[in-house]
């Protein structure tokens, strides 16, 4: 059972990748979505901002080089952590890379990152003034976009094994 656990050496690559394109589709996903609604969708920055504690004294989200890498950086680690999880759960027989198995996985990846950030501004301690009620069902739905990409990553990258 433990073996698993760790992917074998040909199948992290592909974890990789199908978590860092899963991660791109969707953070351009919520770049378009914040050009064209003009409301603040920028994860990145928002989790950069929230993790280095840099909020503006007016509560807005910092600009500063630190903020957005450390947001850049943490992102894409939970893109690939969660790819991780999906490749896992296929390991285990629990589902299969596909069409209907994207969907789901969509939806309970959606409702884990309502969870994490609805918790997490509520115990910082300066989070910055971000309408939740518009970027929380924004973030759900988006997780839509991010599991079916990193799936089909997958598979795209899996079958050139």
């Amino acid at each position: 059972m433990i073996h698993k656990l760790i992917p074998d050496n040909e199948l992290l690559p592909i974890i990789l990748a199908s978590g860092i394109m899963g991660t791109a589709v969707m953070t351009l996903f919520m770049y378009i979505l914040t050009f064209i609604t003009d409301r603040v969708m920028n994860v990145t920055k928002i989790l950069g901002t929230m993790i280095t504690c840099e909020t503006t004294e007016d509560g807005k989200l910092s600009n500063s080089k630190l903020t957005i890498v450390v947001g850049i950086a943490a992102h894409y680690a939970i893109g690939v952590f969660f790819a991780y999880g999906y490749h896992l759960l296929w390991t285990l027989d629990v589902g299969a890379p596909g069409f209907w198995n994207g969907l789901l996985l969509g939806f309970v990846s959606g409702i884990f990152a309502v969870i994490f950030w609805f918790t997490f501004f509520g115990v910082h301690p300066f989070p910055p003034h971000i309408d939740l009620k518009l970027y929380l069902p924004t973030l759900f739905l988006t997780h839509f976009v991010f599991a079916s990409a990193t799936v089909a990553s997958y598979i795209y990258f899996a079958d050139r094994l």
